[in-house]
């Protein structure tokens, strides 16, 4: 299992000021911020997503970063009222609703919550069943998460996230994680525990690379899905 000593990529100040530069950017010559795990990752979690969630279903992305995942989603036929995104960073929020607003997809909600901490309230057309979803998406927000401190029972963030993840989700929905600190078997491991009620479901191939005498891919995707 990876283990990771504390970073200021798992601190909220950290992203409280990389999220205040790119909305600078956005404003100033319509950058719209770094694409995590770059472009091909992320057209590869929205083809999976077509297969697997068709989408009349509910989607929330855990660190919605600057939403550029939902809006590739909704560039692909899901409902934007249908697609959500929660980050805990308050520039996050403004850069994303400005970046779907330029896009033609203002319909997407995005919210400001602290994904381990609060719970998060129904949006307007789940009042009926409640705040659960059909589908969650997560790129990159676990592996930040893993840097993080402690907290004061000494318990790490990472092992808050499994339990967060699935009280979400309706029986038999998914969740697709993408990382670059945790291999495939090392995701399964975290999520694949008592309590969580998540299943293995599928994993994304990515690009393969060589080094001495050794085989890997620059980021692992995991699909889980809850039990029914």
């Amino acid at each position: 299992m990876s283990a990771f000593q504390p970073s200021k990529l798992g601190t909220k100040e950290h992203w409280d000021g990389v999220y205040n530069e790119e909305m600078k950017n956005f404003e100033e010559i319509g950058d719209e911020g770094e694409i995590w795990f770059g472009e091909d990752s992320m057209e590869k979690m929205v083809q999976w997503s077509l297969r697997n969630a068709p989408p009349s279903r509910r989607v929330l992305e855990v660190g919605s970063g600057n939403g550029l995942l939902l809006c590739e989603l909704a560039k692909n036929g899901y409902d934007p009222s249908r697609l959500s995104g929660i980050d805990y960073s308050p520039g996050s929020i403004t850069l994303s609703r400005q970046v779907a607003k330029s896009r033609g997809f203002d319909g997407i909600t995005f919210r400001l919550c602290d994904f381990l901490s609060e719970d998060l309230l129904p949006i307007s057309d789940m009042q009926e069943e409640g705040s659960v979803w059909d589908l969650l998406l997560d790129k990159g927000t676990f592996d930040a998460i893993a840097l993080a401190e402690k907290d004061i029972f000494g318990q790490s963030p990472s092992d808050i996230y499994p339990a967060r993840v699935s009280r979400l989700l309706r029986p038999g929905g998914l969740f697709l994680i993408t990382s670059c600190n945790f291999t495939e078997e090392e995701l399964k491991s975290k999520f694949l525990v008592v309590g969580t009620g998540l299943i293995y479901h599928s994993r994304i191939q990515h690009k393969t690379y060589s080094y001495g005498g050794k085989s890997g891919s620059v980021c692992s995707s995991v699909a889980f899905q809850k039990s029914v």
